[in-house]
């Protein structure tokens, strides 16, 4: 593979607006130097260039640094052209030819979370799960990402619709009203859903929450394959790789997770 050159300098001065954009707050110049790994005078020059590019700003009064207009114009520019579905797909070829085994993306629809995309595996699998699939809130790890993502509120609306479903209107109430609190606090604190022998015997499955910008889950990852050749425990290779793929694709989007929260 070649090795591509750049400019180090470029590199060096980009190490401030990495630390600008990772801090809530304006950074007086010898935190901001010192959080950059370089003195005082050389980051003072790099400040004084982004500054002229718009790049960077500095508040009048106090002397500190955050970022500037044109900063914030590329950020919405970036955005603004992101693709959640897109950056997922190209995500989930990867990930099908790193584990073998099949890949869906999941939306929030109407009716529920909605296949929308499916990576096959080489090595077929027989499940009757197709693109407008609409998978179980409760019963799948498709569905319980969204359950333990979205807002409490849609996820009682959702919970209704699935239950008049399967069990008819009378039964709705009582369906919708059922305690899952342990299964969503499960899903949280592993970054992601598993689904043993269940809905369908034989085949287990995990799905890892997508987050756009806002920190809003948008897809659902999910890896399915035969329970024989599919490694179901929480610290496997499989439930890493499919994680990290889904908090990669997250940060592409925009995500930054609360260092304090499971998300």
């Amino acid at each position: 593979m070649k090795i591509q050159r750049g400019i180090q300098s470029i590199e060096v001065g980009g190490q401030l607006l990495r630390v600008l954009a990772s801090t809530p707050a304006p950074m007086g110049l010898g935190d901001l130097a010192r959080a950059s790994g370089m003195d005082a005078s050389k980051a003072h020059r790099y400040l004084v260039s982004f500054g002229k590019l718009g790049l960077i700003k500095q508040d009048a009064t106090s002397g500190c640094y955050e970022l500037g207009p044109f900063a914030a114009q590329l950020g919405l520019a970036a955005l603004q052209r992101l693709d959640p579905l897109r950056e997922a797909t190209r995500a989930a070829e990867r990930l099908v030819a790193h584990i073998g085994h099949t890949v869906a993306i999941a939306a929030h629809g109407p009716l529920g979370p909605t296949v929308v995309r499916i990576e096959e595996s080489v090595h077929a699998l027989h499940v009757n799960m197709r693109t407008g699939t609409v998978m179980s809130l409760l019963n799948t790890a498709t569905g319980l990402v969204f359950a333990a993502y979205l807002p409490k509120t849609e996820i009682t609306r959702m919970m209704k619709q699935e239950a008049i479903r399967l069990y008819g209107r009378k039964a709705s109430d009582q369906a919708s009203g059922r305690s899952i609190d342990h299964a969503l606090r499960d899903v949280r604190r592993h970054g992601l859903a598993r689904a043993v022998d269940r809905p369908i015997p034989g085949i287990n499955a995990f799905s890892a929450p997508i987050f756009d910008f806002n920190g809003r889950v948008v897809l659902a990852l999910t890896s399915l394959g035969p329970s024989g050749t599919f490694d179901a425990s929480w610290g496997g290779e499989l439930a890493t790789a499919i994680k990290h793929c889904a908090e990669d694709v997250s940060r592409r989007l925009g995500f930054e997770p609360d260092p304090a929260s499971n998300t």
